[in-house]
């Protein structure tokens, strides 16, 4: 755990813990206002959680040479998760469009 100063890693919990939120909230918005689109946008946000915590796994673990793959799966993951975050956007654009 060394990778990291004290005040780094609260800032990597406190942002994984806060995404994690709002992708309840999102979701809850959703079911208070009707509108199941919200919950698509709520899922597209896992990848970006998933990445968060494998940058977190790896620097846990003194950014080991041996889970270089976390990395790999954070890159990917990152990629994902902007695509589907930006596909779920245009459908809730796409739905108050008609309404």
């Amino acid at each position: 755990m060394h990778a990291l100063s004290l005040p780094t890693w609260w800032i990597h919990v406190a942002s994984v813990l806060e995404w994690g939120l709002a992708m309840l909230a999102i979701q809850r918005w959703g079911q208070r206002r009707g509108e199941p689109e919200w919950n698509w946008l709520a899922l597209a946000m896992v990848p970006a959680l998933i990445s968060a915590m494998a940058a977190c796994t790896w620097h846990l673990f003194d950014n080991a040479q041996e889970l270089y793959g976390l990395v790999v799966l954070q890159a990917g993951c990152t990629v994902l998760g902007n695509a589907a975050m930006a596909l779920a956007a245009w459908n809730l654009q796409r739905k108050r469009a008609t309404l």
